[in-house]
């Protein structure tokens, strides 16, 4: 089990996908990430349209990428500084194995 890394997801609205893929990509240390369309159902409607409320839920995207721990503090003081007030969200998991098979 490595304790030593992390899987940070970020999810972020379509209008901020080039702002985050340029972001991350800027990081030297970065081996990668993933990116995806998610559907998010939340319960707080305020800043949805009115399709978005029929629909019941929000299309947004999602980001994936293995973090080790010594880059952690400088990754997310980097994404809150950029990203301020933009509704950027995110979760920092363990990483319970890594490989290549």
């Amino acid at each position: 089990m490595n304790r030593d890394a992390f899987i940070l997801t970020v999810t972020v609205p379509p209008s901020l996908e080039d702002a985050l893929v340029d972001c991350l990509l800027a990081l030297d240390w970065q081996q990668g990430f993933s990116s995806f369309s998610a559907n998010v159902h939340e319960h707080n409607i305020q800043g949805l349209s009115l399709a978005e409320q029929v629909a019941g839920h929000q299309r947004k995207l999602r980001f994936q990428m293995y973090v080790e721990k010594q880059h952690v503090p400088a990754l997310l003081a980097r994404l809150k500084q950029e990203f301020a007030g933009s509704g950027l969200q995110y979760w920092l998991v363990p990483a319970i194995e890594q490989g290549v098979i």
